[in-house]
């Protein structure tokens, strides 16, 4: 009788000069070995309590990276996807910013930009195309954006973020109003940009109870009003 195959898959996303990027690593076994690939490995029934801890120990595992932010995106299975076999992947998708990535000295990864993707190994490349779209989706009416943003950041500098992954121009009043609503930030005492000619901006964070949790409002984001 033939065995199901169980894997996780991570879509790790990063902005780099207002792009998008998807983090990938470099295959040292069949199949695929040699190739360009989506984080990812089979799910230890021994060691994890489920899906989203085997993600975030291949994550953590094999790119080095503990993600704040990590969500289960779609399942992906079938006979054709995987040469070895019949395979499920649970996959998951997670943004940090791009310095925790810079961080990491690993030949065996790479950043890519996700707009020159073309082939990836199994059905790697549809599982990032969903991860984008849920992606465009929700930081229209959440907080998800902010989890590429450094620890600190200008209400500009988030704006810029938000703009970068809708691809859309945002009303500054609008978008001001939306943070207002989410409520995720509060102001670095004593933090300000300084050395522009227009008025220093205020540095924010996010709240604690944010850190690991979106927040998430009824109506989104109003681009380019």
């Amino acid at each position: 009788m033939e065995s199901v195959i169980c894997t996780v898959d991570v879509v790790l996303l990063t902005l780099r000069e207002g792009n998008l990027y998807v983090a990938l690593l470099l295959r040292d076994k069949a199949p695929f070995q040699g190739a360009w690939a989506l984080p990812g490995g089979y799910v230890h029934v021994e060691a994890d309590e489920d899906a989203e801890q085997a993600a975030g120990r291949v994550l953590e595992e094999k790119a080095g990276i503990v993600s704040p932010y990590l969500e289960q995106l779609a399942t992906f299975s079938g006979r054709a996807r995987d040469p070895r076999g019949w395979s499920v992947s649970i996959s998951y998708y997670a943004l940090v910013p791009s310095a925790v990535i810079e961080r990491v000295e690993r030949s065996d990864l790479r950043l890519v930009a996700v707009d020159q993707l073309k082939n990836l190994p199994f059905d790697h490349l549809n599982i990032v195309r969903a991860a984008l779209e849920r992606v465009r989706s929700k930081s229209s009416y959440s907080s998800l954006p902010v989890y590429l943003c450094s620890e600190q950041f200008t209400l500009p500098q988030l704006q810029t973020v938000y703009e970068a992954i809708l691809k859309e121009p945002i009303n500054k009043v609008s978008f001001r109003r939306k943070m207002e609503e989410l409520g995720i930030l509060e102001p670095v005492l004593g933090a300000v940009e300084t050395g522009k000619a227009n008025r220093p901006a205020q540095y924010y964070r996010l709240k604690a109870q944010y850190r690991h949790t979106l927040s998430q409002t009824g109506r989104g984001l109003n681009p380019g009003s």
